[in-house]
């Protein structure tokens, strides 16, 4: 067993009690690998209590019920945290209080969570990594489970367009072969939409603002979100939609959560580097999929500027290269 393998299974092994947690704002790879490992601990050890902890989202409910938690126990307790590199994104409350914490994650390292970690860049989504834990230890998987990773997989590599290898395919055939997965029925699950959220997709394509460097850009206001009759995180769930316009090469949605107080954007790029630009404004995430949450209009003001240099440069730097 792979040392790092190994110390995570004993770290479950060790504590009665476990949480496990993901990121703020949560996609499909956060829930898949969340609730993925989550119940692979609790089929291999049934006496113990886990519990999966975060923000609801409606969308998402085919993964399962979040459990609601008045007390955590802070210190006698394991909090395993998937899917998310920083510490201020954590989705659990008092985060810094807890004694024990391992961390699972396929993004750029940016905190150390201070216990045993797991971080593979290389990896398509943290669910992929939760499937090679659970592959290399003694922990249990059903077919159940093995849908959980399938729909994180899927869903991080945008079916499998980027951020993914030969490797992911090979952990994905032997997932469908093993468990006889119905991949229409998970297709449908993590892809299907309601017509709210096609009418809000029509209102970002006409009203998208696109410079002469290619990027392309839109601060959706939530009242018309709300007349559309979606959610405030429904742009968040269709930015890859607009991956494959020609004349765009990076495009940002900006909203604003009235209830928290805060802007919401995601950046998609396919070409110019996007996160280093994201974590000097409070960000983070992939190259090319990052995002960044804010309470101040003067910031999203410059990140959008900063996001248009970058593609000015990107495309100077490509037609220089071209001439040559």
């Amino acid at each position: 067993m792979n040392s790092v393998y190994k110390a995570i299974y004993n770290e479950i092994k060790k504590y009665k009690k476990i949480y496990i947690a993901r990121h703020i704002g949560p996609d499909p790879d956060a829930f898949g690998s969340q609730m993925a490992l989550k119940e692979s601990i609790k089929l291999t050890f049934p006496s113990k209590e886990v519990y999966s902890v975060g923000t609801s989202v409606s969308r998402f409910k085919y993964f399962g019920r979040i459990d609601k938690i008045d007390n955590f126990d802070y210190e006698n307790s394991l909090l395993i945290v998937t899917d998310t590199p920083d510490k201020k994104r954590v989705d659990i409350e008092n985060f810094l209080s807890f004694k024990n914490v391992l961390k699972i994650d396929h993004h750029p390292k940016v905190d150390d969570f201070g216990g045993v970690e797991y971080v593979d860049e290389d990896a398509s989504s943290a669910s992929e990594l939760v499937y090679k834990v659970i592959e290399n230890t003694k922990l249990k998987m059903n077919t159940e489970i093995a849908g959980f990773i399938y729909m994180g997989i899927v869903s991080d590599t945008n079916r499998f367009l980027y951020n993914c290898n030969f490797k992911t395919f090979s952990y994905v055939s032997e997932l469908i072969k093993k468990y006889k997965l119905d991949i229409e029925d998970l297709y449908r699950k993590v892809y299907a939409k309601p017509l709210s959220e096609m009418r809000l997709m029509g209102h970002i394509a006409s009203s998208l603002r696109v410079d002469k460097y290619g990027f392309a850009s839109i601060e959706i206001d939530e009242e018309i979100i709300e007349s559309l009759g979606a959610d405030i995180s429904s742009a968040s769930n269709m930015i890859n939609d607009f991956n494959n316009i020609n004349e765009i090469i990076v495009w940002t949605f900006v909203s604003f959560d009235r209830k928290n107080n805060q802007y919401r954007v995601n950046i998609r790029s396919r070409g110019p580097v996007i996160n280093e630009i994201a974590a000097s404004f409070g960000g983070g995430g992939h190259k090319f999929a990052s995002g960044v949450r804010t309470d101040s209009k003067e910031v999203i003001d410059k990140l959008l500027v900063s996001l248009s240099n970058c593609c000015k440069e990107y495309k100077e730097g490509a037609n220089k290269n071209g001439s040559n």
